[in-house]
């Protein structure tokens, strides 16, 4: 029986960096408050921590020697990488959107770079060669994942006034995925423990629409963030959703949201979630 790993902290440069977000609340000196949709450029720039739960089935097509170890045949192999300790693998990471913006027209982007270390994943299904689970093979296994995800827009505002404004998006997504799968297995047809992996390289591009905006509380500070977009290509389809709530000083604002990324690959029906907490810092000039 496996041991029970004992409970790990986040990686010390998150913490680090949640705290420089939330200083920066108070270390950023005033500046006047301006009229996005006034006609001039206007720019923001908004560094943020997003601490998803990251869910994933990547299939693995075996090398004929490793697809060998099964007298049946086995060839391929189904994983799924569980999100209770990703933050103790986090190598590094970055997180950062910005907007420029000329009256009624802007062009939005946002880029997210993870790179996670071996984590213990699970083997859902090892099949043969006519598609029959292989329930009597025994298995544990590691996956790491290095990921970046590129969103570039154009945006157009539909309707603005003293509630909010919501903007209409279309661009597109990129992701590139590099992933690798060790495993050990041991048979029940005569065969001793094997170990092997695999590796896996993927890059999507795919069109997207959405909307984007916000909704202001009245005569407060306080207002709500939204954003939703959808996209497809020739063999995936993905889509994006934030909601939260946000503080608007003289500088900029701060905002707290759930946010959640998915994507489906229709040829070898893997997919890939990201579901959690973002804590994020918007400075505008």
């Amino acid at each position: 029986m496996r041991h029970m790993k004992q409970p790990q902290h986040p990686p010390a440069t998150l913490v680090q960096a949640a705290v420089l977000l939330a200083g920066s609340l108070v270390a950023i000196p005033a500046a006047a408050a301006v009229d996005p949709f006034d006609g001039a450029w206007h720019f923001n720039l908004t560094p943020y921590v997003w601490l998803p739960n990251i869910n994933a089935d990547l299939n693995y097509d075996l090398r004929p020697r490793a697809a060998a170890l099964f007298r049946s045949g086995a060839t391929q192999l189904s994983t799924e990488i569980g999100p209770n300790d990703y933050l103790s693998n986090l190598q590094f990471a970055l997180m950062l959107s910005g907007e420029a913006r000329k009256g009624l027209w802007s062009v939005y982007t946002d880029i997210i770079y993870l790179d996670l270390g071996n984590q213990d994943s699970r083997i859902r299904t090892v099949r043969g060669l006519r598609g029959e689970s292989l329930t009597n093979v025994a298995h544990q296994a590691e996956t790491s994942l290095d990921g970046t995800v590129w969103t570039l827009g154009g945006g157009y505002t539909l309707a603005h006034g003293a509630w909010g404004h919501v903007d209409l998006l279309a661009g597109f997504r990129y992701l590139g995925l590099d992933t690798e799968f060790k495993w050990q297995l041991a048979g029940s047809y005569g065969l001793l423990d094997r170990t092997g992996k695999v590796s896996k390289n993927r890059e999507d591009w795919v069109g997207l629409v959405g909307a984007k905006g916000e909704i202001l509380f009245g005569d407060t500070r306080w207002f709500m963030p939204y954003y939703l977009d959808v996209g497809t290509g020739s063999s995936s389809w993905t889509w994006q959703a934030l909601v939260g709530v946000g503080y608007r000083f003289e500088w900029g604002d701060a905002t707290l949201a759930l946010r959640s990324l998915s994507y489906d690959f229709d040829e070898d029906d893997s997919n890939l979630r990201f579901t959690g907490p973002a804590l994020g810092v918007t400075f505008r000039w």
